[in-house]
């Protein structure tokens, strides 16, 4: 039987969506499905382009479907840009490779400045080649700073006509071997500081473009690109002035979330391999799965894997419920970013510290899993420059809850037209939440969320009685450890909420936080070595450190949901 909580191609029956959306994922499924894990696999190892996958993409109108808001439909009524189906197709791209995943995210990120923009021919341009079955590409970064925005060398001259001829090389954009637009980040020579942004729109067929080579070893082409004297006319300019900053911001914002759902994906695969492999090998007389720490290990991944699916599940209601006076989903959309694709990152090891050597294989789908789960944590912005962003919410999330009303589960046919309208990136410390004890109330019956919100409780302590002076506060390495213990807090609050609105079983639920309790004295104690703490931060540290509620029978009753995955799911050969 079926784990109702994770993916599995076999049962897969996206039936809470509408009739367009549920046979386009179903169609994507079957497709990866029908080509097998040989071929998966040969392509993963041979790094060749997915021009099979874009055709068959192009052919069903995917993208153009998911990916088009309605504003540029045309009156098309299954186009829309969808947070929770656009999260489903994630999942379903990392579940059969991160190189699928990666074409379709950075057309995302190659969309966003376009339909933030009021330029109507560049909107209908981009409408145009959507349905057309073309990627995208986001001229951001750049090889001396990476995507330093402030210190972009992409240059902009005059051309004397109204428009401009722009010079530069960017560095590490995907798609840009074969976007038909590319959403390219510069200043304009002849104005100083941020009135000068321009991000405007290129082809990558352009003669004046011209394409380098690809900086890494596969399917993913990671380019590098340079202009010269590319011609940029009044249809192709997207964004000027400060408009140009935010858009760049906005884009991340809006395609950062991507991450986590293909993180999800991978795990999942990985996960039906590795229990699978682990719970028919026979060693010294008994399988693997027999041996208490294989059973531990294996446990805390599935627990860990389902709190992701849980956290980014609650996190896309926030999304879709978004709007001018509620910008909640800033704070859990890096949360997604960091938080959930290093918890992939445990699961993947948990589960390769059991299945060992078989991890390598070149047969195996969990080889490629094991690399690629690696590149979610660091790209769009690294998990330290996530987890600083996180810190901006800390006060206000803590300790100072406004009212809002309940956000229901969002999985309505509706466009989530706010996020191309999100206005200027700043102003984060003014935002305010709910507050997070609500969720945690309605599970104090629970042992070991009672104890993780005993560990919750003392953060806020530690905010009014010993948080970092101002000296500290220019110590970003202790600040990082104070805010992986707040991440843990947030991540715990969304996975209760979503727990709720689900009824998952108690006892997956104590299990979890078992692992949270566990977590959090981890950062706790870290925190007490960092070489800048306090005698009164290193006393707290030690305080807040807590022993999960141990429970034999209810551990039992996880690890035999557990151990039914072994056989649940192969991907014919």
């Amino acid at each position: 039987m079926a784990d109702p909580l994770l993916f599995n191609p076999r049962t897969y029956d996206p039936a809470h969506f509408d009739p367009e959306t549920r046979r386009l994922l179903r169609a994507t499924v079957d497709w990866f499905e029908e080509r097998g894990k040989r071929k998966l696999i040969e392509d993963y190892r041979s790094r060749a382009w997915l021009a099979d996958f874009l055709a068959f993409s192009a052919k069903e109108g995917l993208f153009a479907t998911f990916l088009t808001p309605a504003s540029a439909a045309d009156g098309q009524q299954d186009k829309r840009w969808d947070t929770a189906r656009i999260a489903a197709l994630n999942e379903i791209f990392g579940f059969y490779g991160l190189d699928y995943w990666y074409a379709w995210q950075v057309t995302i990120l190659g969309l966003g400045p376009v339909w933030q923009s009021d330029n109507a021919a560049a909107r209908a341009r981009a409408a145009e080649l959507l349905a057309q079955g073309e990627v995208f590409a986001f001229g951001l970064s750049e090889k001396s700073h990476g995507a330093d925005i402030y210190s972009t060398d992409m240059l902009l001259e005059p051309d004397g006509n109204g428009g401009f001829l722009a010079s530069g090389s960017k560095y590490y954009i995907g798609n840009g071997n074969a976007a038909g637009l590319v959403s390219v980040f510069g200043r304009r020579t002849d104005v100083e500081g941020p009135d000068g942004y321009v991000f405007f729109a290129a082809d990558s067929r352009h003669p004046a473009y011209h394409l380098v080579k690809n900086v890494v070893d596969s399917s993913k082409y990671v380019s590098e690109f340079r202009l010269e004297n590319y011609p940029v006319g009044p249809d192709d300019v997207l964004h000027t002035g400060r408009a140009a900053f935010d858009a760049a911001l906005n884009t991340v914002n809006v395609g950062k979330f991507n991450l986590c759902t293909a993180s999800i994906g991978i795990c999942e695969h990985a996960m039906y391999e590795a229990v699978t492999h682990a719970h028919n090998r026979i060693l010294y007389g008994r399988p693997v799965t027999a041996f208490p720490h294989v059973r531990r290990e294996l446990t805390d991944a599935y627990v860990r894997l389902v709190g992701m699916k849980l956290f980014s599940d609650r996190a896309v209601d926030y999304f879709r419920s978004a709007g001018p006076d509620d910008r909640r989903y800033l704070l859990f959309n890096p949360m997604t970013k960091m938080k959930v694709t290093t918890e992939g990152e445990k699961v993947i090891d948990l589960m390769w510290d059991v299945i060992a050597a078989k991890g390598f294989e070149k047969d195996t789908y969990f080889a490629q899993a094991a690399t690629e789960i690696r590149g979610l944590p660091k790209l769009e912005g690294t998990v330290h420059v996530n987890l600083a962003l996180i810190l901006k919410f800390m006060g206000n999330h803590l300790m100072n809850p406004a009212e809002y009303a309940p956000v229901p589960t969002r999985l309505d046919a509706a466009d989530d037209d706010f996020l191309f309208r999100q206005g200027p990136a700043r102003g984060l410390g003014a935002i305010r939440f709910h507050d997070w004890r609500t969720a945690y109330d309605a599970y104090a019956e629970v042992p070991n969320v009672r104890r993780f919100r005993e560990q919750a409780d003392a953060l806020c302590a530690f905010v009014t009685t010993a948080a970092p002076d101002e000296e500290q506060s220019r110590d970003l390495d202790l600040l990082l450890a104070v805010g992986q213990l707040f991440a843990l807090v947030v991540h715990g609050q969304l996975i209760l909420e979503q727990a709720q609105l689900t009824g998952l079983e108690e006892d997956v639920l104590d299990e979890l936080f078992a692992v949270l309790v566990r977590d959090f004295s981890a950062h706790a104690v870290e925190l007490h070595g960092k070489d800048s703490a306090t005698e009164d931060q290193q006393s707290w540290a030690l305080g807040a450190v807590r022993r999960p509620v141990v429970d034999d029978a209810r551990s039992a009753r996880v690890w035999e949901r557990v151990e039914a995955l072994s056989g649940a799911y192969e991907m014919k050969p």
